[in-house]
């Protein structure tokens, strides 16, 4: 087709086939409907990536025949969007598996440079500490919630532990489940990476507002950690720790704490039990958020297959789609626009030892239990 061909022809000239200079791509030349449909976005939208990644692209690319930065962008874009490796996008596309590679990198780390103008967690903010506070006690009246916490699994592919499997547990792609992303186990045997399940993966914390924008996003952490250790060591921790006024909202894998409040273990009267369910419907929004960041970055989707890369770069192209993510929704797109609607699996709950009881934070929750839920 004759946009395809616009398109190709921008990497024409790095196999030898061709003769019109990169400079020549016009992305006003292809209509909207096409660059929805292949690079997940509208065009304002392509065009505000473009004009905020081009300082980074540009310095990247400094050869005088340098790929522009409208290519790397939908490059890259497409890969994301598409559940397609960097193989069967580039020659949908039209360039090489090489020049692909390069824009997905280049992208990647220009949007990981970004991560912290888009993604931040403002909770020393008065102001908007109160419109957190409203948000989501319209959600289901659970009041004083600053975001909700949740630990994401990114499943590494190609390392399967478990013996119980009928071909030796070697070799096997896992079964995918909800809130978790495929990627190429580490070459070297590294038991950090190895989770409960006996899956290599890396996990990834994760917490949103009510509309389901990032407030932090951790992608690096190995998946071999408790989710209760990745959550001692981040930087979210040491944040919200001597925070008085709010809390996030935790599953029942954390501890509670005076800034994290967590599910009634066995709820007895009515007001814990309305509890619970308040603070389940709050919490699923980072479940939904995570879901529709999957859905609308098919690289994510370990239906799709796998990334094919290290735990390290493959942190990084989450984060870049966690910064895409909170871009989008800023600019007007709606953040569940795709989501997905598979059926949650039911976490597990903290066995605490004696000594790790918040006995403060246990009678902050009796004291919001008692007050908004009585």
């Amino acid at each position: 087709m004759a946009i395809s061909i616009a398109i190709l022809d921008c990497d024409l000239l790095l196999h030898g086939r061709g003769h019109k200079t990169l400079d020549r791509f016009d992305l006003d030349s292809v209509p909207d409907n096409f660059l929805l449909t292949q690079f997940g976005f509208p065009r304002d939208f392509i065009l505000y990536l473009v004009e905020l990644l081009r300082e980074a692209l540009c310095r990247r690319t400094q050869r005088s025949r340098a790929i522009s930065p409208e290519v790397q962008v939908l490059a890259a874009l497409g890969f994301y969007t598409s559940g397609s490796f960097q193989t069967s996008m580039g020659d949908t596309i039209g360039i090489s598996q090489a020049s692909m590679s390069r824009c997905v990198s280049n992208v990647t780390r220009a949007l990981v440079e970004k991560a912290a103008q888009f993604i931040t967690f403002n909770n020393r903010d008065p102001s908007s500490r109160e419109q957190s506070f409203q948000e989501f006690q319209r959600v289901a009246g659970f009041p004083g919630v600053l975001g909700v916490l949740d630990c994401v699994q990114v499943l590494l592919h190609d390392r399967v532990l478990s013996t119980s499997s009928s071909s030796g547990g070697r070799n096997l792609i896992p079964l995918f489940l909800p809130l978790q992303v495929a990627i190429k186990a580490p070459n070297s045997e590294d038991s950090s990476y190895v989770n409960k399940k006996g899956f290599h993966s890396v996990a990834c914390q994760l917490v949103c507002d009510a509309r389901g924008l990032l407030l932090s996003a951790e992608t690096h952490w190995p998946g071999g950690l408790r989710d209760t250790v990745v959550l001692e060591r981040s930087g979210l921790r040491k944040q919200l720790q001597d925070t008085e006024d709010g809390w996030l909202l935790g599953d029942g894998r954390y501890p509670i704490r005076k800034w994290l409040m967590t599910p009634v273990d066995c709820p007895e009267s009515p007001a814990e039990f309305r509890y619970n369910l308040a603070h389940t419907e709050t919490h699923e929004i980072v479940d939904r958020t995570f879901r529709a960041i999957q859905t609308r970055f098919r690289c994510l989707d370990g239906t799709k297959g796998y990334l094919q890369y290290s735990p390290e770069r493959s942190s990084s192209i989450l984060l870049a789609c966690c910064v895409l993510h909170n871009a989008s929704l800023q600019s007007g797109l709606d953040a569940w626009t795709l989501e997905r609607t598979e059926p949650l699996e039911q976490p597990g709950g903290l066995k605490q030892r004696p000594e790790d009881r918040d006995t403060q934070a246990e009678d902050l929750r009796k004291q919001l239990i008692l007050k908004h839920f009585s």
